[in-house]
């Protein structure tokens, strides 16, 4: 399948998986999706990729839809709720740096297959989770506010919700795309292909912050189903 297909498809799942995990969840259906995104975009960032002829990784997506969620809460319930989404994210992030360093530490026995699999995988986590809970914290909650400043100034309406969508994920992307991508792969790559890496990876997440727009409007019609039953 190619990788165009791929990337279409994902972003369609992740996306539509938002609103279906807060019709059944709420706001807790939010806050799993935006755990559940951080930590497997930690793992998917190491892939490298080839994208409509772009090199990039297959981590954007995962990351990018954390976005939604965040602008989500924050239409829906307010910034504080917004902030909550990047607190558990942040707090189960750091659990999941020390928990995967803690299982290299075991030492295998003669029937492990498994071990030097996992030393490739988890032996990058330091570095990106590193990158992605300096990222991931200054982005989001940049976005958080970024999205009420506009609707302070633009007012709450419908006929506004795609500018403060839009204008305060875009921003955070960019802080988070660079903030990551320094992190995470300066030194890793050569000059040419970390200069690359960078541009497409902002490129796609700001592909998929345009695509969430037609999502972000149809959250507001979704009333969850606990809501619905009080």
């Amino acid at each position: 399948m190619p990788n165009e297909l791929v990337f279409i498809i994902t972003v369609l799942i992740y996306l539509g998986s938002v609103l279906g995990l807060y019709r059944l969840f709420g706001k807790n259906g939010l806050y799993a999706f935006a755990i559940f995104a951080t930590l497997l975009g930690n793992i998917a960032v190491c892939k490298n990729v080839d994208i409509f002829g772009f090199a990039t990784t297959a981590g954007n997506v995962l990351y990018a839809s954390t976005f939604l969620v965040t602008d989500i809460l924050s239409e829906k319930y307010g910034k504080k709720d917004a902030a909550k989404a990047v607190a558990y994210s942040f707090s189960v992030m750091v659990l999941w740096m020390l928990g995967t360093q803690m299982i290299l530490w075991f030492t295998p026995n003669a029937n492990d297959y498994i071990n030097e699999s996992l030393k490739t995988v988890f032996g990058l986590v330091p570095r990106i989770t590193a990158a992605s809970l300096v990222g991931f914290i200054v982005s989001q909650r940049l976005d958080v506010f970024l999205y009420h400043y506009i609707w302070s100034k633009t007012g709450s309406g419908r006929s506004k919700l795609w500018l403060r969508n839009n204008l305060s994920t875009l921003t955070s992307q960019l802080i988070d795309t660079v903030i990551f991508t320094f992190i995470a792969f300066w030194g890793v790559y050569p000059n040419s292909v970390f200069f690359s890496i960078l541009l497409t990876t902002y490129l796609f997440k700001a592909a998929v912050a345009l695509l969430d727009t037609p999502f972000m409007y149809l959250s507001r019609k979704i009333t969850p189903m606990k809501e619905r039953a009080e």
